[in-house]
């Protein structure tokens, strides 16, 4: 039986550093070559919807409530799978450090015209503590991690934000992150397709 067990904790941990491999490879590609995106128009509201989808087991046993009320299709252009990995990392990231607020335990997300013309602008908010401001701009730095008195990355590898990071940089594109009142805001511009 403890061997079962051994066993299944050094698979969990070879899958936990595989994806880790793969991602830190990823990171190189986009931060040391010129990495091709293959961007199309897609409907950005089904792409969040899916990710949502994904967590919702997590969320549920967590009890934390997701505000994304958009119905309509939203289209932009761009590569679909690295914006479905910038989507991705904010929301776990969003999901790890929720936290109940005022009686509310909540992730909202939105999508509004950027003030760049031709872009949206989508924000992931979470409800929880304040990331400290000389930490701000340094998540972004790959393998930085809060101290545990913020944990924003909680169970993380530090390679999520240095991922949007590079991606947002090959599209010159805005990111980042803000304190509000009840939490943690992060934002990314993506193109607006033409229709």
């Amino acid at each position: 039986e403890s061997r079962k067990f051994y066993t299944e904790v050094i698979l969990d941990e070879a899958n936990k550093m595989d994806k880790l491999v793969k991602r830190l490879l990823e990171l190189m590609k986009l931060e040391y070559e010129d990495r091709k995106f293959n961007d199309e128009k897609f409907n950005l509201v089904e792409l969040i919807n899916s990710v949502v989808k994904n967590s919702k087991v997590v969320l549920a046993e967590q009890k934390i409530e997701v505000d994304f009320p958009e119905e309509n299709p939203i289209y932009v252009y761009a590569d679909e799978f690295y914006i479905e990995q910038v989507v991705t990392n904010y929301f776990t990231n969003a999901i790890k450090n929720a936290e109940e607020v005022e009686k509310v335990k909540q992730i909202k997300i939105s999508i509004k015209k950027s003030k760049d013309a031709g872009k949206y602008r989508v924000t992931v908010f979470n409800t929880g503590k304040k990331i400290d401001e000389e930490n701000l701009n340094r998540i972004w730095t790959r393998f930085y991690k809060v101290d545990s008195a913020r944990t924003r990355s909680k169970g993380g590898t530090g390679i999520g934000l240095a991922l949007v990071k590079a991606i947002m940089t090959k599209y010159n594109s805005a990111y980042g992150v803000k304190n509000k009142k009840n939490g943690v805001e992060f934002y990314f511009d993506i193109q607006e397709a033409k229709s």
